[in-house]
């Protein structure tokens, strides 16, 4: 794809954000097509588990809430200012999944090496022909877009790995799932199945009343359990798992005594959730902070025509998270949170409610942990 398109085609997608309200970005079915015929060549290039290293940014569902989107770029630096890993869930109940889908396509092609999306359980068929895309790509364009952003789906990866420690995926763990060359070897353009192990990547979810292996609510694939995720981050010599796929109150949300981590990128989800939007920022040492988006504002229901009156999979939220507070808030009260995983490599570090994080230095605290550093507001 000729550079010069590319680089007006982004142009427009940033400069459609205008005012208060983003606009809908002026941009042909022509060059969407173009966008993604490259983005797909991009991604069958590249392998299905990405291998990436740090320093990283983390984003989780953005749903077609592009004004968000940009806030995450403004947050954490436009490509190439920061390498960027997405999680999947782009498109379906926000007002501008083909403005959302369209930029990070873009930058995808245009900075393969630095930036990297991988597939949500929405980037089907099947389910965003029901929760919003296909109407929006129906109505702004015709229905033949919406097909060849399906072929583009189907060569999107599945999973990505860290500095070989953090495992990153949209959805969870799967029974299938004995040793990593399994991902690397799951064959594209590929539909996403009712079961098996791509199913689970996309659409599995933790839960802390689950032990082993459980039914998901959702209808489709498992929840698991802590076990499990000991069971597999020992197996695998990992530290962590980090996932999307749940809407969380705070934008991020640890289980597993903090094996695992839920990232939500959207706030005030659908206009309905009082949920803030997180960026999780891996630096070289793995050193794991979080960014936070606040909902900038109240907002009314999300008008697709008739979509939101058809039943839908309700976001999914971790249960128990306000125990789970609690429980932080008794040890840690308002300081900053770090623990370091058993390899003593990986450092994650978290704090309710702050935004920006800089640099600073605090008193251990008297956990046995074996060093603390922080960052604060």
């Amino acid at each position: 794809m000729e550079e010069e398109i590319l680089d007006e085609i982004i142009r427009k997608l940033i400069d459609a954000k205008g005012g208060r309200l983003p606009k809908q970005a002026q941009i042909t079915e022509p060059e969407i097509r173009q966008l993604c015929a490259a983005a797909k060549d991009v991604f069958l290039s590249q392998p299905n588990l990405l291998e990436l290293e740090a320093p990283i940014k983390i984003c989780g569902d953005i749903h077609g809430q592009f004004s968000d989107l940009l806030r995450l770029f403004e947050y954490g630096g436009y490509p190439p200012e920061s390498n960027y890993l997405f999680l999947g869930d782009y498109v379906d109940r926000g007002k501008q999944s083909i403005e959302t889908i369209c930029l990070l396509l873009a930058y995808k092609i245009k900075y393969k090496e630095n930036f990297f999306l991988l597939r949500g359980n929405h980037e089907c068929a099947s389910i965003n022909r029901i929760y919003g895309f296909y109407d929006e790509c129906k109505r702004r364009y015709n229905v033949r877009l919406w097909k060849t952003f399906t072929d583009c789906f189907n060569c999107l990866p599945v999973s990505a790995l860290i500095d070989d420690k953090i495992l990153c995926m949209h959805g969870g763990l799967s029974p299938d799932l004995k040793n990593l060359d399994q991902i690397r070897n799951i064959a594209r353009p590929v539909d996403v199945p009712d079961q098996g192990l791509v199913c689970d990547l996309l659409w599995a979810d933790p839960d802390r009343e689950t032990e082993g292996w459980g039914e998901n609510d959702r209808g489709v694939s498992y929840t698991f359990g802590v076990d499990k995720v000991t069971e597999f981050l020992e197996k695998h010599d990992l530290d962590l798992i980090c996932r999307a796929h749940q809407v969380v109150e705070d934008g991020y949300e640890f289980f597993a005594n903090r094996q695992l981590v839920t990232i939500f990128s959207a706030p005030n989800y659908c206009g309905e959730f009082d949920n803030a939007g997180a960026m999780m920022s891996v630096d070289d040492t793995l050193t794991c902070s979080f960014q936070i988006l606040k909902a900038s504002e109240k907002k009314g229901r999300f008008d697709f025509g008739n979509t939101m009156l058809r039943p839908g999979t309700p976001p999914h939220k971790v249960k128990d998270s306000r125990r789970w507070k609690e429980m932080i808030a008794m040890f840690f009260k308002d300081h900053m949170l770090c623990v370091v995983s058993s390899s003593a490599k990986l450092k994650i570090l978290g704090r309710k409610g702050f935004r920006d994080a800089v640099t600073a230095k605090v008193q251990p605290l008297k956990l046995g942990l074996s060093a603390i550093s922080a960052f604060a507001s």
